[in-house]
């Protein structure tokens, strides 16, 4: 049984497969989500049985979020795969994440917020090498940290 790891929240997309925990192959991709994913997905799921699928459900970009979440839990449901979440702060160490404008959001504990820089944050995803399940939340609404700018 493998797991996936999926960070679709600005580009590089980024997938993690694992077995026994441990990362055994990294997918990238610069295309958009939306066109990339179900191909990725057709080769994975042709080549692994897949127990979990773990994803970054934000802060990022509100169409990434979207589309990786509802491609995600609906290929979850259809294969009968357990889905499961964590923020994407898990992912880059806690650095801040472009928000919008000179925003970025920022994690404190448990609370996440947007803050202003005057210089880019250097911020990069990385996936863990090995696996924790129990770092990971069935709880997998999207989150966006920030309403629609209207």
């Amino acid at each position: 049984m493998h797991d996936l790891v999926v960070i679709a929240l600005t580009p590089p997309l980024i997938i993690g497969v694992y077995k026994d925990k441990k990362l055994i192959d990294t997918i990238k991709s610069d295309e958009r989500s939306s066109e990339i994913l179900p191909e990725i997905f057709k080769e994975l799921l042709s080549k692994y049985e897949v127990g979990h699928i773990i994803y970054a459900k934000g802060p990022g970009s509100f169409m990434a979020i979207k589309v990786s979440y509802i491609f995600l839990r609906t290929l979850c449901i259809v294969k009968n795969i357990s889905l499961l979440a964590t923020d994407a702060f898990y992912f880059n160490n806690n650095a801040p994440i472009k928000a919008v404008g000179k925003l970025y959001f920022v994690k404190n504990r448990d609370t996440i917020a947007t803050q202003s820089f005057s210089e880019v944050p250097v911020m990069e995803f990385a996936l863990p090498q090995d696996l924790i399940l129990e770092d990971f939340s069935e709880e997998t609404a999207p989150f966006y940290g920030i309403g629609a700018v209207g």
